[in-house]
């Protein structure tokens, strides 16, 4: 699972969130149009470099085998979107350590976990320590880009992956719908739209709208060069719907997840505080009609 920095500071405000998590020497953070080229590049440079200190970070609340929808902490286990996985074809794109992908294979899934960033999916493959209990394929590659068949997956699924990363993401879950089958399930979480006009803390500044809604310029983190190091890509509620639509899916619940009671962490912006008070993660859950 990787996550986002939506609504991270603005160049006016590069003490916050932005420095905090910077992989190298940001030298500037800006909302401007980015290409599909220039968020593939960035993002596979980002979780390369970051993929072993992410997993140390967030592994108390991330689990080494759990589908994880949101860093509220709110999981598979408890929600079932997918249904019941035992016996199908199973594929995660932006899987990161393929944490979801190895909750699948451990509940009897055939499953396939994608990512852009061979770090990512390295770290993934030292978690297979049993092999009796489950372990997903692997495979490296672009999202809007996936080197499989029409029609071959029964499932497909992402947590916080790809999808808030690309440019063209209405031409991903094209990519996605033409690998599922008929009558097959997408479930894809992202940082819910509303956090894009907040700034990217967990304690009160967190709170105050900083930024337009309906501003879809990318957030961006460029090197001395000018080169993006990190880009993060912004849709509204209704974008999400109709680039699903767009795809020929359907969409059959949204789920905007509560805090959960009892749980005290912060990861990045998501916090308790903020938490209780707007929601912080969306779900999508769609179906390929038959």
């Amino acid at each position: 699972m990787s996550t986002s920095r939506t609504g991270s500071p603005t160049p006016a405000d590069t003490s916050g969130a932005a420095a905090q998590y910077a992989v190298g020497p940001a030298q500037s953070v800006d909302r401007r149009s980015a290409t599909q080229g220039e968020s593939v590049a960035a993002s596979r440079h980002w979780w390369d470099a970051e993929a072993d200190d992410y997993y140390e970070e967030h592994r108390e609340v991330l689990g080494d085998a759990e589908l994880m929808w949101g860093p509220e902490g709110i999981y598979e286990s408890d929600l079932g979107l997918l249904g019941d996985v035992a016996g199908q074809d199973v594929l995660e794109f932006g899987a990161g350590a393929a944490q979801g992908s190895r909750w699948c294979a451990r509940t009897g899934a055939r499953a396939v976990a994608t990512d852009i960033s061979s770090a990512m999916l390295t770290r993934g493959r030292a978690l297979d320590t049993d092999p009796q209990t489950g372990a997903p394929a692997y495979v490296q590659c672009d999202a809007t880009r996936l080197p499989f068949g029409d029609t071959t997956f029964d499932i497909v699924f992402s947590a916080y992956g790809a999808l808030p990363f690309v440019a063209d993401s209405e031409g991903l879950l094209q990519e996605v719908a033409r690998v599922l089958r008929p009558g097959g399930r997408l479930v894809f979480s992202v940082s819910h739209p509303i956090r894009w006009t907040l700034p990217d803390v967990p304690g009160e500044a967190g709170l105050t709208v900083r930024h337009s809604y309906f501003d879809r310029n990318a957030y961006v983190e460029a090197d001395a060069a000018g080169a993006a190091t990190y880009v993060e890509h912004h849709r509204t509620m209704g974008d999400r719907v109709r680039e699903i639509v767009a795809a020929g899916l359907r969409l059959t619940d949204l789920v905007e997840p509560q805090w959960p009671e009892g749980a005290t962490h912060e990861w990045g912006g998501w916090s308790r505080l903020r938490g209780r008070l707007v929601p912080g993660t969306a779900i999508f859950v769609c179906r390929r009609d038959p």
